[in-house]
């Protein structure tokens, strides 16, 4: 990814102060998705990506990652598969609880949709503490599918996801477009 592309996709990133709660600077993504030229250089971008580390399969995360992965899934020609919060997916699930800095959550994976010989790119919008993105690796491996890295538009550094993540990745890249 070219410097100028860095730039235009951070030019289109709004700093919302105090939300969702008062001390929170809140990187809001809806200008860039907004603007058709950032919007395509973060689909090629990613796509790139995925291509570059043999994925096959693109699992996109609840919900942002949602509107990232599946432009991307369309441009590298290659499966998109939603990883859900609990409750939301019908049919046979493969599910994963995590931990989070006010509790657990849960999400889940059709059973059917990923399988051995697949290789799993995960995107997503932020890696901030790391925690959902660690619970959707080890439902990937759960499927009997292969970890071709994880891809997010923005890495919140100071809080570490990195760290939580790195044994997670088994040796699998993590890519950060931005890194804040």
């Amino acid at each position: 990814m070219t410097v100028s592309t860095q730039e235009l996709l951070l030019s289109r990133i709004r700093d919302v102060p105090d939300y969702p709660k008062p001390g929170v600077l809140f990187k809001d993504i809806t200008p860039l998705l907004a603007d058709p030229q950032a919007f395509t250089a973060l689909t090629d971008a990613l796509a790139e990506l995925c291509v570059r580390h043999g994925a096959t399969k693109i699992v996109g995360l609840e919900a942002r990652g949602f509107i990232l992965a599946a432009p991307v899934a369309v441009r590298a020609g290659i499966g998109f598969i939603p990883v859900r919060k609990a409750g939301k997916l019908p049919g046979a699930t493969l599910s994963q609880a995590y931990e989070l800095e006010y509790g657990t959550a849960e999400i889940e994976v059709h059973a059917e949709d990923l399988s051995a010989g697949d290789r799993v790119m995960v995107i997503d919008d932020v890696l901030a503490t790391g925690g959902t993105a660690e619970a959707s690796l080890e439902l990937i491996r759960r499927a009997g599918a292969e970890v071709a890295g994880v891809a997010v538009l923005m890495e919140l550094g100071f809080l570490a996801g990195r760290n939580r993540l790195e044994p997670a990745l088994r040796g699998a890249p993590l890519e950060a477009l931005i890194t804040l």
